[in-house]
């Protein structure tokens, strides 16, 4: 009796193949007008909503716990591994699959009656769809590999279980399964392409799965990119069902297999070309649905930008909820104090707070020179306001460099810090941007303790009179402007201790800069000279040269070696220039 059945499943052999030459006639047919249009008469949703989250997990675990056994297998290996954590949750699988299971058990008949009689893929595909019609898309690729991966699973499961029960090793002789191991050198290349096809048929199914869970709220079907995509859905469905009929044949090839099939490379080819065809669709889906997220983002940065910009030009009752949106809502808000210890923000409420806002380029001069008025003598009691470091980072070129240089930047600083520039919501850096006028050169944005900004960059009056321009409003610059005479005290005062002295002593003071050390000892001694001709009593200070920090201090050490005129350290040459720049 073994002969005639075995006669008998072999010609599936032959037929399966048949099945997959057809492929041949119709490989590029979804992809004109009249097949889309054949393509979408078929589609009738109802509107019933299918969960196909959890299934599709059960589908992937299935069938990635198939493909790395058939790799081991086809490489000469033995037994079977299973390396898969599966986390399926069998209540909510339960759930979703309890009106389903029939329209899954007919689309497996389906397939493998069609594949068993070497029918038209197409026409199978086509009843497919047909018999899904008032199905959603992605409920119907989902529907359609739930089934391919029951017919492949139950097949895995005899050829894995042949050689140690009894009952699957009847299953595999009635079957005539063919010895894997023993095939392996022929039976890879199949597998192979194979294996490429289910994986780009996944990827393509959680990509269709994927757009279906876009907030409409922040995009619109009817707009591009998601109506681009949704348009090619129905091509992209067709491709995943046929590639299903096509990976079933050749399953049912391997039944009662004969040498021809064996020894034939044009399965494996076709299922080669139907997979890179697959990967195609799959990149294009890919490429549109960043396009999605893209403008998914792009809208909620504009809803929270107005958001922003709405809480800080409402009166507040304290600066709290400010400081608050200042920070990505999935942030817990942590700041770091001066003492580098983690607070909650709320230590900065109703307190006069200013914004740094930099870079990771901020000088350790500008530092310095902060931390001098920070810390310095105040004014009156009444003088109490904190400082907090927003860094203004690029995430896209994020690397361990920058990790470091923001972790040393923050560890010499003696006020408030963000624990991460990533706390930061990308909203309010673009409000600092676009309203504020940050462009990589520090500001300080002051906040009262209402929430109220007194002045949206306070560093060049800060830079000019000190604390004594606190609060660091607006008007409190504009008032001492007006109260302001151009002295020569007002350009160096607190940089030079000795000018009260040379200016009483009625001293002509010559500050000079450069880098070219042959013309400064060429200036410094003709100008001794002439004032010596006249009698005239001179002091000559050498402030250095904007952005020329080394050359500076090169020169500096070589005029006092030679002593040719006093000379400033790195923090009042710095601070000369930058606030000579905030008096333009």
């Amino acid at each position: 009796m073994a002969a005639p059945i075995s006669l008998s499943l072999s010609s599936l052999a032959s037929k399966s193949q048949q099945l997959v030459r057809n492929e041949r006639r119709m490989f590029v047919a979804s992809d004109d007008g009249a097949m889309m249009k054949q393509i979408q008469s078929s589609h009738a949703p109802d509107g019933r909503v299918v969960d196909v989250k959890p299934i599709l997990q059960v589908i992937e675990n299935v069938l990635h716990h198939i493909i790395p056994n058939i790799d081991h297998t086809m490489n000469g290996g033995t037994g079977h591994i299973d390396a898969l954590d599966d986390r399926t949750n069998s209540s909510a699988v339960g759930g979703a699959l309890d009106a389903l299971a029939y329209i899954v058990h007919k689309i497996c008949c389906e397939v493998s009656c069609k594949c068993s009689g070497g029918g038209d893929a197409h026409a199978t595909t086509m009843g497919i769809l047909n018999m899904l019609s008032s199905y959603s898309w992605d409920a119907k690729v989902v529907l359609t590999l739930a089934a391919f991966a029951v017919n492949f699973g139950e097949f895995w499961l005899i050829v894995q279980l042949c050689t140690s029960n009894s009952l699957a090793k009847s299953v595999a002789l009635l079957k005539q399964l063919p010895d894997l191991l023993e095939h392996s050198p022929t039976l890879k290349p199949h597998f192979d392409a194979l294996n490429k096809l289910i994986n780009a048929m996944i990827d393509v199914t959680k990509c269709i799965v994927e757009f279906t869970e876009l907030p409409s709220e922040f995009i619109s079907i009817d707009v591009p990119p998601l109506s681009t995509a949704m348009a090619h859905i129905p091509t992209a469905t067709y491709w995943i069902i046929w590639s299903v009929v096509a990976c079933a044949a050749q399953i049912t090839g391997l039944v009662g297999m004969r040498h021809e099939f064996i020894t034939s490379t044009s399965e494996a080819w076709e299922l080669s070309s139907l997979a890179h065809k697959v990967s195609s669709i799959h990149e294009h889906l890919q490429s549109l649905l960043r396009l999605c997220y893209q403008r998914i983002d792009e809208k909620k940065l504009m809803e929270a930008f107005e958001d922003f910009k709405r809480t800080i030009e409402t009166p507040q009752m304290d600066n709290l909820k400010i400081l608050l949106k200042i920070f990505r809502k999935e942030e817990t808000c942590y700041l770091m104090n001066p003492d580098k210890t983690e607070v909650l923000i709320d230590v900065l409420r109703r307190k006069h707070v200013l914004l740094l806002i930099s870079d990771l380029d901020i000088s350790h001069e500008e530092i310095r020179v902060l931390e001098a008025l920070y810390k310095g003598e105040r004014v009156s009691s009444e003088l109490n306001y904190e400082i907090l470091w927003l860094p203004i980072v690029d995430r896209s070129t994020w690397n361990d460099g920058f990790e470091q240089k923001f972790l040393s930047l923050k560890s010499i600083m003696s006020w408030y810090t963000v624990k991460h520039p990533f706390a930061i919501e990308p909203a309010v850096i673009k409000y600092i941007m676009e309203v504020w006028g940050f462009f990589k050169k520090p500001i300080a944005v002051t906040l009262d303790p209402q929430g109220n900004v007194l002045c949206p960059n306070a560093l060049n009056m800060m830079w000019i009179w000190g604390n004594s321009a606190f609060p660091f409003s607006s008007e409190k610059e504009e008032s001492f402007w007006k109260a302001e005479a151009w002295t020569l005290e007002l350009l160096v005062d607190r940089l030079e201790p000795n000018l009260p002295t040379w200016v009483s002593q009625q001293k002509v003071v010559c500050f000079y800069g450069g880098v070219q050390m042959e013309w400064i000892e060429s200036f410094t001694t003709a100008t001794k000279g002439v004032a010596k001709a006249l009698d005239i009593g001179l002091e000559m200070v050498y402030v250095g040269k904007n952005n020329a920090k080394e050359r500076v201090k090169k020169i500096t050490g070589l005029i006092k070696e030679k002593q040719f005129s006093h000379a400033w350290e790195d923090d009042n040459v710095w601070f000369f220039w930058n606030r000579l720049e905030s008096m333009s």
